[in-house]
């Protein structure tokens, strides 16, 4: 292992976890590689993740947040990466806990901790379309959406998201031809309290998280397009925590935003990963 001895962060994003490395005096190096990436997220024989986030100097704000997919590959965001880039920023003195910019490759975004949790502003969407051109709806599926949210989601409306067959049926969609990079695939259904239930399927990954950020994001925007919820939407994710979107009322030239945990589960140093 190249950076034996590196000190890094293992953190949560209620349920999402990733593998945080402080790289503002100390860069990534071949710790950024696509093989030492997977090295790193390995769940049986690395310290295991989703994806791996490096903590960089910025021009633009308080930190540069560089991102990559348990894969390897770099993704231009990550809901939950970033509250919880927003947690540790906090944490570790680089940025004031009532607000700061978090640089990342979607654009500069706002972050502050309110209420003791992490909350983002996150991009404009770039793409909103309530029903997803060329992708037809299986049965038990009422409607499919599409939206850019940093990266590409599917929305897939239907009356329990407990029952899907996720990894069959999320997959399929997650490789439609129609999609040129492919996208994230979000299956939705109304839950207790005027919450709404989400699973997800996600690119790089290559199958279920438990948790998205960005896909809660895209799920809250769809919804919203569909008339289905107002302001503030609850979305409870397969670990079982809350995450909580604020649609934008134009949401091709308004700013969602996200709110959710981004907890700090243990810090060490790398040893030999093999």
């Amino acid at each position: 292992m190249p950076a034996a001895g590196r000190p890094f962060f293992k953190m949560c994003g209620s349920g999402n976890d990733f593998v945080f490395f402080d790289a503002r005096a100390e860069p990534a190096g071949a710790l950024a590689g696509e093989a030492e990436i997977r090295r790193l997220c390995a769940r049986a024989t690395g310290i295991g993740a989703d994806g791996v986030v490096f903590v960089e100097p910025s021009a633009v704000g308080a930190v540069r947040m560089a991102y990559y997919n348990s894969d390897g590959s770099r993704a231009t965001l990550c809901g939950n990466a970033t509250l919880c880039t927003t947690s540790l920023a906090v944490e570790l003195g680089a940025a004031p806990a009532s607000g700061f910019v978090i640089e990342t490759d979607a654009g500069p975004i706002r972050a502050r901790i309110r209420n003791g949790q992490p909350e983002i502003e996150l991009p404009a969407l770039r793409a909103l379309t309530p029903d997803a051109a060329g992708i037809a709806a299986e049965p038990g599926e009422a409607r499919i959406g599409f939206a850019v949210a940093g990266v590409p989601h599917l929305v897939v409306r239907v009356a329990d998201a407990e029952s899907v067959d996720l990894p069959t049926r999320g997959r399929a969609l997650r490789f439609d031809p129609t999609l040129e990079a492919g996208a994230n695939v979000n299956f939705v259904s109304p839950a207790a309290g005027g919450r709404w239930r989400m699973r997800t399927y996600e690119r790089g990954v290559e199958g279920e998280t438990l948790a998205c950020g960005t896909g809660a994001v895209a799920c809250a925007a769809v919804l919203a397009a569909w008339s289905e919820v107002g302001s503030a939407v609850e979305l409870v994710t397969s670990s079982g925590r809350l995450v909580t979107v604020t649609p934008a009322v134009e949401p091709l030239a308004g700013r969602p935003t996200l709110a959710g945990e981004g907890r700090l589960v243990f810090a060490g140093r790398l040893g030999d990963l093999g």
